[in-house]
């Protein structure tokens, strides 16, 4: 299948592309922050102003190239700045088109980032998502089919692996969180931090905490963007923390499912999803307060036998829940093309965990 594919040519939607090339398709990836360029005004614009005017000139250009492709079918990827114009332009192509939206184009929080997609929904054939109130929430948007997925992680660039010496030196830690500040992350980790866990961070926008000048000497360093880095900070941890974005309306994250099947622990907050996915206290670690977050880290801290069967049994439940790109991916195009794609791996072959 020939699949034009619009979206960032990086992080987990670079995973999502390349996902579909190891199925067998030949897919031509389209990245719209190609002609807006890399300045942080650009992405400011897209956040605070819905990418005003920016369908205009990403229509003229996406439009161009997709002459030259002629595409079975068209993946979208979160889409934010592509407006009506542009996707019922690419409905002329005739080729089914899916939207997949990790982030909560519907939620408060990103409520004005999304507000060109949100009149392009119509115009889409199938929206995927990824929380269960997005699915009512698209249909009062006039969406024609949705479907509601897991979020996935990728089976090469999550899969375990065995670190370098200077990534043990560089990595290793007895706690770790990565991933970017948000405001009610400032003050659990502080509490952490008071309640004797030896914590690590790494992540972008810490430095606008107001409870920096505790946690500053926490922080790591930066986002960890390539797979590598990220890979040897969640395994060089004893434990590692998946933390919700309460904005998002998140029930699991990415975290949820790259933890476990990188080989190690998960330490989450206990949601009704988290649940679904684990077994708790046999296969990853649940809590509902930063207290309880920490008593569980400093009790697993003291007993390395068992920070090892819980790892291994969540390794173990991850490879069951088969929650991996290629299989998610294969569901929702099987559900846009209502036709099966077999990608030649174990993991394309079996049906991923219901969301239901």
């Amino acid at each position: 299948m020939r699949i034009l594919y619009i979206g960032q040519n990086l992080g987990t939607s670079l995973h999502r592309a390349n996902a579909l090339k190891r199925m067998g398709h030949v897919v031509t990836v389209i990245d719209p922050w190609r002609w807006l360029g890399t300045s942080k005004w650009a992405g400011r614009w897209a956040y605070h102003f819905g990418g005003l005017g920016l369908d205009t000139l990403l229509h003229q250009q996406i439009s161009q190239e997709t002459k030259e492709t002629s595409p079975d079918l068209i993946w979208v990827d979160q889409g934010e700045f592509l407006g009506e114009k542009s996707i019922a332009g690419l409905r002329r192509v005739g080729a089914p088109i899916v939207n997949y939206a990790v982030d909560d184009p519907f939620g408060p929080r990103d409520w004005k980032r999304f507000v060109q997609y949100r009149k392009a929904v119509p115009y889409y054939d199938l929206l995927a998502v990824v929380r269960e109130q997005n699915v009512q929430e698209a249909y009062r948007a006039k969406a024609r089919k949705v479907v509601r997925v897991w979020r996935s992680a990728d089976e090469l660039a999550h899969a375990p692996r065995s670190l370098t010496p200077d990534e043990k030196r560089k990595f290793t830690s007895d706690v770790v969180f990565v991933g970017t500040w948000m405001p009610e992350r400032g003050p659990f980790m502080v509490e952490l931090i008071d309640r004797g866990v030896p914590l690590s961070i790494w992540g972008n926008h810490w430095e606008k905490s107001k409870e920096w000048n505790i946690l500053k000497q926490y922080w790591r360093g930066p986002a960890l963007n390539d797979d590598r880095s990220y890979s040897a900070a969640v395994l060089a941890a004893k434990v590692c923390l998946g933390l919700l974005s309460k904005g998002n309306r998140d029930l699991h994250t990415q975290r949820s499912l790259e933890i476990p099947a990188l080989g190690s622990l998960l330490c989450a907050e206990r949601t009704s999803e988290h649940i679904a996915l684990y077994h708790e206290g046999a296969e990853a670690i649940f809590w509902n307060s930063a207290e309880e977050c920490a008593s569980v880290c400093n009790d697993l801290l003291v007993n390395e036998q068992r920070r090892r069967n819980l790892a291994k049994a969540g390794y173990e439940r991850a490879i069951h829940n088969n929650l991996f790109n290629e299989p998610v991916l294969a569901s929702i195009i099987s559900m846009a093309t209502a036709a099966t794609y077999a990608s030649g791996t174990d993991h394309a072959r079996k049906k991923p965990l219901s969301p239901a």
